[in-house]
C-alpha cells in the first residue's frame, strides 16, 4: 500500500428536515462527496467503508461496492461527485471512512475520509 492516496476528498453535509422526524428519534443528512484524482493515472473506487456514530454514540458500520451503485473511473486530473445519505437517531453525529480503489496499473490503495460533522441546525448553540 503506498503512503498516501492520489486523491483528494472533499465533503458537505446538510440536515434533511422532510426526512427527519425528531420526536422518532429520526434524523436524516445528505452528504456530497467529491473525489479528485491528483495522481498521473486512472483510479478506480471498487469499495467504500463507513464509520456513522450519532450523539449517543451508537456506530453503524458500512460496507460495500462502490458508490450510488457505481465503481467509477475517475481519470488524471478529473474528479467524480455523489450524493448520498445517513439517518441516524440524534440531532448530531459523525462520520468517516475510507475507499477501496485500484489504480489503472492494477496498484490498490485506500483513501481515506476523514471524520465530517452530520449536525441538525439549532442543535448546537
Amino acid at each position: 500500500m503506498p503512503d498516501s492516496a492520489p486523491v483528494d476528498i472533499q465533503v458537505e453535509s446538510q440536515f434533511l428536515p422532510d426526512q427527519s422526524v425528531p420526536e422518532e428519534q429520526r434524523f436524516a443528512f445528505a452528504y456530497t462527496i467529491t473525489i479528485r484524482n491528483t495522481g498521473e493515472e486512472a483510479v478506480r473506487l471498487i469499495n467504500r467503508h463507513w464509520i456513522i456514530t450519532d450523539g449517543a454514540n451508537q456506530v453503524q458500520e458500512v460496507q460495500g461496492e462502490g458508490v450510488i451503485g457505481k465503481q467509477p473511473l475517475i481519470e488524471p486530473g478529473k474528479s467524480f461527485s455523489y450524493t448520498s445519505g445517513a439517518v441516524i437517531e440524534t440531532a448530531v453525529g459523525t462520520m468517516e471512512g475510507s475507499y477501496e480503489m485500484i489504480s489503472a496499473s492494477g496498484r490498490p490503495f485506500i483513501a481515506p475520509i476523514g471524520i465530517f460533522s452530520l449536525v441538525r441546525p439549532s442543535a448546537l448553540h
